[in-house]
């Protein structure tokens, strides 16, 4: 019994050859790798500068606790330095002192007199001449529309001091304090005029209003500070823009209301 080869079995072609597997090793006399790479020994190596990098046996100095070394600090030593507050920090740029307290004496002083001089219009109380009286009063100076003039007059009196009190709104009822104020020094003025005594205007009792339009001015330029309702607020923080406003506001309500319901020249 014979066997016959398959003429379709894998045959290897004449020109493959056979490889040897430890032909892929390298060579007796290759370095490779081996040869190009050099492994430093740390014991020996020098640093750029020409110290030991200090890896076996020398620590590498700690820039904190030895600032001489390699990484030393220059200037700066390793001793606990006190901070200043910075510029921006609003607690150092807000340390206003008494101002607060200050503020708050004027404007309770101010609101206070203006709380006293409308009851006194308004109710006949400390003396005064209460609605008829006060109504008689306006009429004396040539005010048209008296009747409605003595209520808008007391009833705004009290509400500035009260608010002038309480540091509430304080721009607004300050400029409606001074608009009051205003118009009372025209017409003051206006009577001085008449009786011939225009001269000794200031040293005849009316420095006082005048002074307390001062005040009322300046209350409105600083603001009412911190010790009110307002304490949150810009115009007691940094007043600026709006208490320029709230004083041309003021000065020229109070020209207004004399002009528009008496229209005398107080200095003709």
């Amino acid at each position: 019994m014979t066997s016959h080869p398959d003429p379709h079995a894998w045959q290897r072609p004449a020109s493959a050859s056979l490889v040897d597997p430890e032909d892929d090793l390298p060579s007796s006399n290759y370095a490779g790798d081996f040869e190009t790479t050099a492994i430093p020994r740390y014991d020996s190596a020098k640093s750029s500068s020409g110290e030991p990098f200090g890896l076996i046996g020398d620590p590498e100095p700690l820039p904190y606790v030895q600032p001489g070394g390699r990484h030393s600090l220059g200037p700066y030593g390793a001793e606990p330095t006190e901070i200043e507050p910075d510029a921006g920090d609003d607690r150092a740029r807000d340390r206003r002192g008494t101002q607060d307290l200050g503020l708050l004496l004027l404007r309770l002083a101010v609101g206070a007199l203006l709380i006293g001089h409308g009851l006194q219009n308004a109710f006949g109380l400390f003396g005064g001449p209460g609605f008829d009286g006060f109504e008689k009063t306006l009429t004396g100076m040539g005010f048209q529309h008296a009747d409605i003039l003595t209520y808008a007059a007391a009833g705004g009196q009290i509400a500035a001091g009260v608010f002038l009190v309480l540091g509430l709104f304080t721009p607004i009822a300050a400029a409606g304090a001074l608009a009051y104020l205003v118009t009372g020094l025209l017409a003051e003025a206006m009577t001085a005029h008449n009786e011939a005594r225009l001269s000794s205007f200031l040293t005849d009792g009316h420095e006082y209003k005048v002074i307390l339009a001062c005040a009322v001015a300046a209350i409105i330029l600083i603001g009412p500070g911190r010790y009110g309702l307002d304490a949150g607020r810009g115009w007691a923080r940094r007043p600026f823009i709006g208490s320029f406003v709230a004083l041309l506001l003021g000065v020229a309500g109070g020209i207004a209301v004399w002009v528009l319901l008496n229209g005398g020249n107080p200095l003709a």
